[in-house]
């Protein structure tokens, strides 16, 4: 039975994923055959070519989804500004996927404060209407429940958008006694858990704890409120990251199993995880 709802990571493939993943003719198949959407980050760093989304299309079901991240030259460098011709190259690129598309994620850097709050709505209105939107901020205005941040949510629900929820508590309440999980704080933002209710579907960035039995506490409210989406009839997309990914398979695997206790309906993960080597740091 398909899953009712989106649940992937932020990469198609990771060398410790060989032997947990079910046999496939590449990766990205492999992985299609567990989740149903995943994360592009790959094209934040760089485009890929035409063909090479010609190739992606062909791996995936027609209801699996790409989240692709805009390029940083645009979110980063630009800030939105007088990119139009660059997000029109971009969308030409990737016109391969466009039927197995889901919302675009827009990741702001924290450089991107309130009063650029214009630009954004400018590219937003500007861009093509064919194309979602899932927008991340991380610049501290944005989450301490001013004006500011009143300004950011009511654009974004007048235009019918999500504002993507990184949960990134888990991580940052690991103690930093290893190069990974150094890395991993210092990457990603700690920010606020806030939720913005909108017409659109809720995005969820969960970033884990290394010891993979310590994010059961963080997960299960994230379990009652999927739960409650899905009884409503919304479908999140949700996306588990670990400090290395190389167990992100194994914690969506445990995210699965806390969500089948409430939903016994739902079918465990087609994955095969050696519990015994999960002996993380």
């Amino acid at each position: 039975m398909p899953l009712p709802y989106y649940l992937g990571c932020p990469q198609w493939q990771d060398p410790n994923w060989a032997t947990q993943l079910p046999p496939g003719v590449s990766p990205l198949a492999r992985y299609a055959q567990v989740f149903n959407t995943v994360e592009g980050n790959t094209t934040f760093y760089a485009t890929p070519s035409q063909a090479q989304c010609e190739q992606w299309r062909k791996q995936v079901p027609d209801d699996f989804r790409f989240l692709l991240k805009l390029p940083r030259a645009l979110t980063h460098e630009r800030m939105l500004t007088g990119v139009g011709a660059e997000l029109q190259t971009f969308l030409d690129v990737v016109e391969p996927l466009s039927d197995v598309l889901g919302p675009m994620l827009l990741q702001l850097p924290a450089s991107f404060g309130p009063s650029r709050l214009p630009q954004l709505w400018r590219f937003l209105d500007t861009a093509p209407d064919t194309l979602d939107w899932t927008v991340e901020v991380r610049n501290p205005a944005f989450f301490a429940k001013g004006e500011e941040e009143k300004a950011l949510n009511q654009g974004l629900r007048q235009r019918k958008l999500a504002r993507v929820c990184m949960d990134s508590r888990a991580v940052f309440s690991a103690i930093p006694d290893n190069d990974v999980i150094v890395d991993a704080q210092r990457k990603k933002p700690r920010v606020p858990v806030h939720l913005l209710p909108s017409d659109a579907p809720p995005v969820i960035r969960y970033i884990g704890h290394p010891d993979l039995e310590t994010n059961r506490d963080f997960l299960a409210p994230w379990v009652t409120r999927v739960k409650s989406w899905l009884e409503s009839g919304v479908q999140p997309y949700v996306f588990m990251h670990m400090p290395d990914n190389a167990h992100a398979v194994a914690l969506a695997e445990l995210w699965t199993e806390l969500l089948r206790e409430q939903i016994p309906h739902l079918e465990p993960l087609p994955v095969e995880i050696s519990k015994p080597q999960l002996g993380l740091f």
